[in-house]
């Protein structure tokens, strides 16, 4: 069997599909605004994320404004966990637990 060159190594991807988003889960807060740190135990979930890749039926639907790299504020019911790197923070969602896409004012 040949063997493929170092150069043209195949890179793999997470692509979602139906009506899902692959987002990348923000780090959770251990100290507040006020600058008061929080134990371990005393958990703040992170509800707040940015979107790696959407799948191309959530692209072609315009009831659906969420584009890669929006972050956004979403529901973890209903996520599942992608163990692709070590830190574990991607998840694939349903498009309905997207709540709120963060938007800058022009």
């Amino acid at each position: 069997m040949p063997r493929q060159p170092a150069s043209k190594q195949s890179i793999e991807v997470v692509e979602p599909i139906g009506m899902r988003i692959l987002l990348r889960k923000d780090q959770d807060k251990k100290v507040t605004k006020v600058v008061i740190h929080l134990p371990d135990k005393m958990e703040i979930p992170t509800l707040t994320g940015r979107v790696v890749a959407i799948s191309t039926q959530i692209d072609r639907d315009e009831d659906y404004p969420i584009k890669q790299y929006d972050r956004v504020l979403f529901n973890p019911k209903h996520g599942v966990p992608v163990d692709f790197e070590g830190d574990n923070r991607l998840f694939v969602i349903p498009v309905e637990d997207v709540v709120a896409v963060f938007r800058k004012e022009e």
